[in-house]
C-alpha cells in the first residue's frame, strides 16, 4: 500500500521505532493483515479513510503477517483482520475481523480522542456538576468541529434546560435523528414543551384540579430548583397517577433524565416515582 503522513507500512526491523517508540507521544493502531485475507482488504479501506480524517491524531501502521510472521507471533495473532491499539509503547486495546465503520470510530475514540471528544467529555462532565452555562459553551465548540455529534447536540439541549431556552433546547430535540442520542430527547420533549407553554402563558384546554400544583412544578424548574420541583410532581402523582394523559410522569422522568444517571438525586427520585406508580 502507499504510506501517508498517517499510514505507513512497518516491518520487523522498523516496529520498535515506528509503533513502540511513536506511541509514547502518538497513540498507534497496528493492522495486521495479509493479501489473501478478504476481510483485511474490506477493513484497510475503512481503516485509512478513518486515518486521514483523523490529521495524525493516530498512526495507521499495517503489518503484513506473510511477510513479517515473527511480530505476528509476538502478538499472538492467530487471525486476521486483528488490529491493536498501542500507547506508551504498550497495547492498550485490541479487536479482530471486520467492524462496522461506528464501531471503529467507536474504538477510536477510546484509544485516541480527538480534540472534539476531549470537549464532549468536558462538557458532560460540567452538565453532570450543575454547570450549566459553560457545559452549554463546551457542547458549542464540539458541534463547531463535529456537527453531526447527536451527543453533543443533546447535551446542548439539557445545558438550554437548565438555563431556560426551551424554545432552542426544543429545536434541538425534535431534530436529533435516529442514534444513540434519540431516546432521551424523546424523554425531554414533554418537559421542553411544557415549559414553552409556561414562558407564553398557554393555558391547558380545561381546568384540572392539579393544574395550579403541575404549573408551580414547572416554575420551581424555572427558577433551577429541580428538587422542589420534582417533590411537587410526585405529590400530583399520589393524588391522580393518570394526571392529563400522565404528563406529570412525563415531566418527572424528563427532570430524572435531565440530572443525570451520576447525580445521587435521580437514583433517589426514581424509586419513589416507581412506588407510587407501581
Amino acid at each position: 500500500m502507499m504510506a501517508s503522513d498517517y499510514i505507513i507500512d512497518v516491518n520487523e526491523a522498523d516496529f520498535e521505532y515506528q509503533v513502540l517508540a511513536y506511541s509514547q507521544q502518538t497513540p498507534v493502531l497496528v493492522d495486521f493483515w495479509a493479501e489473501w485475507c478478504q476481510p483485511c482488504l474490506l477493513l484497510g479501506p475503512m481503516l485509512a479513510k478513518l486515518a486521514e480524517e483523523a490529521q495524525g491524531n493516530f498512526r495507521l501502521a499495517k503489518v503484513n503477517v506473510d511477510e513479517n510472521p515473527n511480530l505476528a507471533l509476538r502478538y499472538a495473532v492467530r487471525s486476521i483482520p486483528a488490529v491493536k491499539a498501542f500507547r506508551n509503547g504498550q497495547m492498550i486495546a485490541e479487536f479482530f475481523g471486520v467492524q462496522p465503520e461506528a464501531r471503529l470510530r467507536e474504538f477510536l475514540r477510546s484509544v485516541a480522542p480527538s480534540q472534539s471528544d476531549l470537549a464532549l467529555e468536558k462538557g458532560l462532565s460540567l452538565l453532570s456538576a450543575g454547570s450549566a452555562q459553560p457545559a452549554e459553551q463546551a457542547f458549542r465548540q464540539v458541534l463547531k468541529t463535529a456537527p453531526n455529534s447527536t451527543a453533543a447536540w443533546l447535551g446542548l439541549a439539557k445545558s438550554l434546560l437548565l438555563l431556560n431556552q426551551a424554545a432552542e433546547a426544543h429545536t434541538i430535540l425534535v431534530n436529533i435523528p435516529a442514534s444513540r442520542e434519540y431516546n432521551a430527547a424523546e424523554i425531554l420533549l414533554p418537559l421542553s414543551q411544557a415549559m414553552i407553554n409556561l414562558e407564553k402563558g398557554i393555558p391547558f384546554p380545561d381546568e384540572a384540579p392539579l393544574d395550579p400544583a403541575y404549573l408551580n412544578a414547572l416554575r420551581l424548574v424555572k427558577r433551577g430548583n429541580l428538587e422542589a420541583a420534582m417533590d411537587g410532581l410526585l405529590d400530583i402523582l399520589r393524588e391522580n397517577k393518570r394526571y392529563r394523559d400522565g404528563l406529570a410522569r412525563k415531566t418527572m422522568i424528563a427532570l430524572l433524565e435531565l440530572l443525570g444517571e451520576a447525580n445521587p438525586l435521580t437514583h433517589q427520585y426514581r424509586s419513589e416515582l416507581a412506588s407510587i406508580l407501581f
